[in-house]
């Protein structure tokens, strides 16, 4: 008995039977999955726009809603500013420290020079006179000193006048060199070293001769330097002898 096989229309007409509940079928699941596609894309897209915004608002902007940026670069801006105050206060303080020993030494040297000449020039004037002007060597002296060394001065110059003026005495005194011994505000000690020459018609004019030097106590009054004491602390006589 041979197989039977079902006749080609048969196959047709059954496929073609049930092709429009199957097209219907397949239409509805693909609108359902595109509708869920849809929602599913959206969430999606949803969500990553809340992530961007989040992360929008943690690197660009501050709870203020200015620029994270630029506030950062305020900050820093200040905070140079501060420190370059800072540097320059103490800058200037240095240099204000540093620079006022050198300020200190400068007023002390002057100080020392004017007191040193003040000292070369009382002994220039003491010490030097001619015949004519002895009568005056008192007054023109009192202007280097004071209180009881000027009077015992005067007493001395006093004693010498006639003597000297009937000699006809010149005496020329050469200051070589002085040095400030000591120094404070008000007084001050200075050594003054001088050459002395001195001429007379009764040697006939030959010249005497003699190094001496002296230590000068001197005191500051009225803002001048004027000489309270004096000492000898060396005198040797040059003068040739035959």
């Amino acid at each position: 008995m041979e197989d039977q096989q079902p006749a080609a229309g048969d196959l047709t007409a059954d496929v073609a039977s049930k092709a429009p509940e199957d097209e219907a079928s397949e239409r509805d699941e693909n609108a359902a999955a595109a509708a869920e596609s849809a929602d599913g894309n959206g969430g999606a897209a949803e969500g990553g726009s809340d992530a961007a915004q989040i992360a929008g608002e943690d690197t660009d902007t501050d709870s203020a809603g200015r620029p994270r940026r630029r506030l950062l670069a305020g900050r820093w801006a200040a905070a140079i500013v501060v420190v370059a105050a800072v540097l320059f206060v103490g800058s200037a303080a240095f240099a204000g420290a540093a620079v006022q020993p050198y300020l200190n030494d400068r007023a002390t040297a002057a100080t020392k020079m004017k007191v040193a000449r003040t000292a070369a020039n009382a002994i220039t004037t003491l010490w030097t006179y001619t015949p004519e002007n002895m009568d005056t060597l008192a007054d023109r002296a009192s202007a280097y000193l004071s209180g009881d060394f000027e009077a015992q001065y005067r007493k001395f110059v006093d004693t010498i006048v006639a003597p000297n003026k009937q000699a006809k005495v010149t005496n020329n005194t050469v200051v070589t060199g002085a040095a400030v011994e000591s120094l404070d505000d008000s007084t001050a000690a200075v050594i003054v070293y001088t050459n002395t020459t001195s001429t007379s018609p009764l040697t006939k004019n030959v010249p005497a001769l003699k190094y001496l030097s002296y230590r000068l106590f001197l005191k500051r009054t009225n803002n001048r330097w004027l000489v309270t004491r004096m000492t000898t602390i060396t005198s040797l006589d040059l003068t040739p002898h035959e």
